[in-house]
């Protein structure tokens, strides 16, 4: 009985949910370009820190989108400037850590944008279409839809 309830618990439903509509929103647009992508992994991990940790400094808005740049611009330049290699790919991890750190918007998922950036020999647009789009969606997003359920998003 213990079970079911847990598995029936309103938060994770709705937290789930809005993780549903909003990866679903990007990836709908997504299929309809050809040409730039959308959607990248890091987005997934995004959604579980405003969906089911939305009061974390990790998830408010700043971090998110501020995160999600300056780790796609450190692998960006490190791929301009050194090419592909594990120093280049460990490098633009690194500097993506320490940026983040400095200006105080730390984003975990953000992490893994110097890697998709090094791995597949983005560009300077990568920033732009799909990181700073995708991450103003899900900020916009999860202010709607945080704020339809009267939880505290972004934390003031």
């Amino acid at each position: 009985m213990k079970f079911i309830k847990v598995i029936l618990d309103k938060e994770p439903i709705i937290s789930a949910l809005g993780a549903f509509l909003c990866i679903s929103l990007i990836a709908f647009i997504n299929s309809f370009d050809d040409f730039n992508i959308w959607l990248i992994p890091p987005f997934g991990a995004t959604m579980v820190l405003v969906m089911a940790v939305h009061e974390s400094p990790l998830a408010q808005p700043k971090n998110i989108f501020f995160g999600h740049i300056l780790s796609a611009l450190s692998g960006v330049l490190i791929y301009i400037f050194l090419g592909m290699s594990f120093i280049s790919i460990g490098l633009a991890v690194a500097i993506s850590v320490w940026a983040m750190m400095i200006t105080k918007t730390i984003h975990p998922p953000a992490g893994a944008n110097p890697i998709i950036a090094i791995l597949g020999g983005k560009g300077l647009s990568f920033i732009l279409l799909p990181v700073a789009t995708g991450a103003l969606i899900i900020i916009i997003f999860a202010m709607i839809y945080n704020k339809i359920l009267k939880r505290n998003y972004p934390k003031k």
